[in-house]
């Protein structure tokens, strides 16, 4: 499983990258525009902040395939490293995967909410497909079994296509979908957090803590 981080939040992914075993950022057009700062300028911080071996998921603006291509490659120049351009599925973003999979660039198809939608794209050569498991909920749909069958039909016809399940509103959305067989999430902060978080691990710190100054005070091992 790996875990990425859904921000544009420069110091967000400071500290994340900092503390958690991410394995890269995504975002998009949405995620972006809520910084309300210079495209360029943002996008190049993150890579500096996460490194050129770490993944970076920026997804296109444009719509016509040949457009997509275009601004996938200046995207792969300017960010270098490990670069996904994130294209939402339709016929110009399935024409656009074909070539830029004959180019070497990665391409992460997203807006998924169905296994078809799912099983072409990898066809179309997506290294990356990203259903959205909480939207799906919301609609009375069943998010994460979706992402399970997902993962079950890219096993049963052996493709390298990676299911990279995005749109979560809860650590147990998480949890399901990782005992899934799911290869990697995108996650926002919160979440992250959340992953890690048990009050019962709260109290097992504390008293580890409790015990432990009962006997020796102020002093760490550190100290000895």
């Amino acid at each position: 499983m790996l875990y990425i981080l859904d921000t544009a939040d420069i110091e967000t992914i400071r500290y994340c990258n900092e503390y958690y075993p991410l394995a890269g950022v995504t975002t998009n057009p949405s995620i972006i525009a809520k910084e309300h700062t210079d495209f360029w300028e943002l996008v190049t911080q993150i890579r500096e902040i996460i490194g050129k071996d770490k993944m970076l998921h920026v997804q296109t603006t444009q719509k016509e395939a040949e457009k997509i291509v275009e601004e996938a490659k200046l995207l792969k120049e300017k960010l270098e490293g490990g670069f996904y351009v994130k294209i939402p599925i339709c016929e110009e973003g399935l024409k656009a995967t074909m070539r830029l999979k004959e180019l070497g660039i990665g391409v992460t198809m997203t807006a998924i909410f169905t296994p078809p939608q799912a099983l072409i794209a990898a066809k179309a050569g997506a290294s990356f497909v990203a259903p959205y498991v909480n939207r799906l909920d919301n609609i009375i749909g069943d998010g994460t079994e979706v992402a399970a069958e997902i993962v079950r039909q890219l096993a049963h016809y052996g493709s390298d296509c990676k299911v990279l399940v995005a749109s979560f509103k809860n650590a147990e959305q998480v949890h399901k979908c990782a005992s899934a067989g799911c290869h990697c999430v995108t996650v926002d902060p919160k979440i992250l957090k959340a992953v890690i978080s048990h009050p019962m691990t709260d109290a097992a710190i504390k008293g580890f803590e409790r015990d432990w100054t009962s006997v020796y005070g102020d002093k760490t091992i550190l100290d000895f």
